[in-house]
Order: C-alpha cells, then sequence, then structure tokens
C-alpha cells in the first residue's frame, strides 16, 4: 500500500505562525487586564466606602452603649478592646462592637485613620488615604473619607 504525499506535507505549525498566535494572545490579554485594572480600583473605594460606614455604625453603637466616642488616643481598637486609658467606658459590650473582633485594614492593606472629636464631623472623622496612603490623590489614589461619601457617616 502505498501512502500518500499529503501525510508528508503536514509538519505542524512554523515559528512564525506560534509567534502570531502568542502576539495575538499577549494584546488579548493587555486589553482586557486595561478595562479591568479601572474596575479593581472602583471595587476597592466601594468596599472602603462600606468598610467605613460598618466602622461609623459600630462607633454609633459603642456610643449608644457609653455616652461618648472613643477618643483619637483610643481609637478604633475601643470597638475590640474595652478601653484602659482616656475615659474608661462603663457600659462596654463584652465581645465589642465588631463581628469578627478585629479592626480591618483598608482594601489597599493600611489603616483607616479616626480622629474624635472630628475636624470634618462634631462627633468623629473616619478616613482611608487610598492607594497610596498619602493625603490627598485622584483615580487610585482618592482618600476615602466619611465626611465626602454621598451620605456622610457619623
Amino acid at each position: 500500500m502505498q501512502r500518500s504525499n499529503s501525510s508528508k506535507s503536514q509538519q505542524g505549525f512554523t515559528l512564525m505562525e506560534i509567534m502570531i498566535v502568542v502576539a495575538i494572545l499577549g494584546i488579548l490579554i493587555s486589553v482586557v487586564a486595561y478595562r479591568y485594572t479601572g474596575r479593581i480600583e472602583e471595587a476597592r473605594t466601594t468596599a472602603a466606602q462600606m468598610d467605613i460606614k460598618a466602622l461609623g455604625s459600630a462607633l454609633q453603637m459603642f456610643k449608644m452603649d457609653n455616652a461618648f466616642y472613643p477618643t483619637t488616643e483610643q481609637g478604633l481598637r475601643a470597638l475590640i478592646e474595652k478601653p484602659s486609658i482616656g475615659r474608661v467606658p462603663n457600659n462596654w459590650r463584652e465581645g465589642g462592637y465588631l463581628q469578627e473582633r478585629k479592626i480591618p485594614k483598608d482594601p489597599w492593606k493600611y489603616e483607616y485613620h479616626y480622629q474624635s472629636p472630628g475636624t470634618h464631623n462634631r462627633d468623629f472623622d473616619l478616613w482611608s488615604y487610598g492607594n497610596d496612603n498619602q493625603e490627598g490623590g485622584q483615580g487610585e489614589d482618592v482618600d476615602v473619607t466619611n465626611w465626602e461619601t454621598e451620605t456622610p457617616v457619623q
């Protein structure tokens, strides 16, 4: 039985064809990554806003129980541990005011900032400096605060 010449002509892909496919895949990946990078930063900003609202609610519960907000020195730690410095709360809730018993970090892995009394709000200010962890900024470096949100958290 004689084999046809057509089986000899099938030698696989050439190096040039493989390089073209890899280049096309690279372009597609970079286009998709570019489109989703903005979404990731938007999601981080939204997560920080939600954290700030949740921390604001926990601070309000602290005040309802104790008739005052934690001082700047006591900080957010007063939501998970009964303060032993400054004005000590008499009605501090056993188990604290945060479900996970830990202070969350912002989506960029930095600590949230807290000041009471606040400079922008009478009771307290709560904020994240965003990706650059520096005051001010735009885009991914924007500050997320409880005084510049659509519904201020106090």
